[in-house]
């Protein structure tokens, strides 16, 4: 009767969904700033949230508490549509990328036949949400974490991208759930590991997240371009953050680690399918903690030098190995040869500029000796 009901009425059931993701972003925020507080303590050897509430659990609603009670301050110099408007245009695309996205074979708001273009679509809007704040704060500070947000976000969405296109060829499809059940057997992360590489570095890029996270640095441009902002929007511009990390997140598992469908997720129905998404989801989440400790900020000449010279060309690369092998059905298994190749090409890299960058530092300190 209920099921009756939601089809005779679509904005009703269009209503629901739409409740139901705000619900499941607002809650999945809260729980993904505690535990990474509680992470990055165990890493730095301390304690983390513990005062508020049972082992520190209601810290996320305190400060959500506190932002939403906060003033609501806008300069007198702001453009007033574009200061306003900014953190929908940040929030909303986060918002939107939920719809497509599988947790189980029949657990998603609308399987789309082109959901993975979609996807990748709506997640690029948010740059332009970027750079309003930025122009619309009339802050040079915020303009300047703003043009930098959105080189660095317009430079990394082609290598997520490409990294995105050579999962395509394989699996013909660009629809998720058919992506996942070409994965059953085998995951796309053993056909293509430079690929899971370009995607997982792409997505901490376009993110924000250390490394990658000159943008809002606080020791770079004063806090990024929201430096303005304050109360509900400031909030929202990390509403967005920890929403996306949720959503990138479920979509490596679906596109390299075989969603709901490896292994035995066919076989075994939908409670198992909805414990190995959250099993490999937390997984992703916990290893993009670990890089956020372990790896010290670039520069941004590092980094826009990391994708265009590196990460783009080698990218191209794989893309025409996969096409030269998916063309003339070769065997499946130079998918994985090839893919490797490349990922010990990107390690012999960093090496070397690693080695030239320590020879600068050495020849620099024995200048300053002298």
């Amino acid at each position: 009767m209920i099921n009756f009901f939601l089809v005779m009425n679509p904005f009703i059931d269009s209503l629901l969904k739409i409740l139901s993701i705000v619900g499941l972003m607002t809650v999945s925020a809260m729980g993904l700033i505690y535990l990474e507080r509680k992470i990055a303590a165990r890493f730095h050897m301390r304690l983390g949230p513990t005062r508020t509430g049972p082992a520190g659990l209601l810290q996320s609603v305190a400060d959500a508490l506190k932002l939403v009670g906060k003033e609501d301050i806008r300069p007198a110099s702001a453009d007033a549509w574009s200061f306003e408007l900014a953190p929908y245009f940040v929030f909303i695309p986060a918002f939107m990328m939920f719809v497509t996205i599988p947790f189980t074979l029949m657990l998603n708001v609308e399987m789309l036949t082109l959901g993975l273009l979609y996807v990748i679509a709506v997640s690029s809007v948010s740059i332009v949400g970027w750079v309003m704040a930025g122009w619309g704060s009339d802050n040079r500070y915020a303009l300047i974490g703003a043009l930098r947000a959105a080189a660095q976000g317009i430079s990394y969405e082609l290598p997520l991208v490409l990294a995105v296109l050579c999962i395509a060829m394989i699996s013909q499809s660009l629809n998720l759930n058919e992506i996942i059940e070409q994965q059953s057997i085998i995951p796309n992360i053993v056909l293509q590991p430079f690929a899971f590489f370009l995607f997982f570095t792409s997505a901490l890029a376009e993110m924000n997240r250390a490394p990658f996270d000159i943008p809002v640095g606080e020791s770079e441009v004063v806090g990024g371009p929201f430096v303005e902002y304050s109360g509900i929007r400031w909030s929202m511009f990390f509403l967005a953050e920890y929403t996306t990390l949720l959503i990138m997140s479920i979509l490596i598992v679906a596109l390299f680690l075989g969603g709901w469908a490896w292994p035995f997720g066919e076989s075994l129905g939908t409670s198992w399918q909805i414990i190995l998404t959250i099993m490999k989801t937390s997984l992703v989440i916990f290893l993009i903690f670990w890089v956020r400790v372990s790896v010290p900020r670039m520069r941004i000449d590092q980094l826009m030098n990391f994708c265009w010279k590196v990460l783009i060309p080698l990218a191209l690369l794989q893309i025409f190995l996969n096409g030269l092998i998916l063309v003339f059905h070769l065997p499946t298994f130079l998918l994985s040869l090839s893919s490797i190749i490349l990922m010990g090409v990107l390690i012999l890299i960093v090496n070397k500029s690693m080695e030239n960058l320590n020879k600068k530092h050495i020849i620099k300190n024995n200048l300053e000796t002298v």
